[in-house]
């Protein structure tokens, strides 16, 4: 899966379609006409609380998707917080790797669409983590 583009619509009607529920069951959880649901797999966006609903219809979190993409292609910028200042504001955290990641990440390195300093770059996933899930689930790159 690419994270850098979403088509959320496309994403929810291959989920669909692999785990085989009906367009007329869809429309009667959500209470709405089968046509409605048939453009919603149209739609590059959804609202959140459409997207709760079909997370919790299907058994997927559809919210990770969008998570992944954060920590994918969000810069880090340095923290304009002072030390001794506290933020009244949530953080974001970019420590959290779904497993969807570390597959997608061992799958650059082990066909060789990427090296590891261009993902240690690009993705800015710490080198030392990198280097660890390729020891832990023991992938060789087709190009070395």
């Amino acid at each position: 899966m690419l994270y850098k583009e979403i088509h959320i619509g496309e994403l929810i009607k291959n989920k669909v379609e692999e785990i085989e529920v009906t367009i007329r069951h869809i429309a009667e959880v959500f209470k709405i006409p089968e046509n409605a649901v048939l453009e919603m797999f149209e739609k590059p966006e959804l609202s959140t609380g459409e997207l709760l609903k079909w997370s919790k219809l299907l058994r997927y979190d559809f919210f990770r998707v969008y998570s992944q993409h954060l920590i994918l292609y969000t810069p880090q910028y340095p923290n304009p917080v002072k030390k001794n200042e506290k933020s009244k504001s949530m953080k974001f955290r970019k420590n959290i790797y779904s497993d969807e990641l570390i597959e997608f990440v061992l799958e650059l390195v082990k066909t060789g669409k990427k090296t590891k300093q261009e993902i240690v770059d690009d993705y800015r996933i710490p080198k030392t983590t990198l280097y660890k899930w390729i020891t832990k689930h023991q992938v060789v790159s087709d190009l070395e």
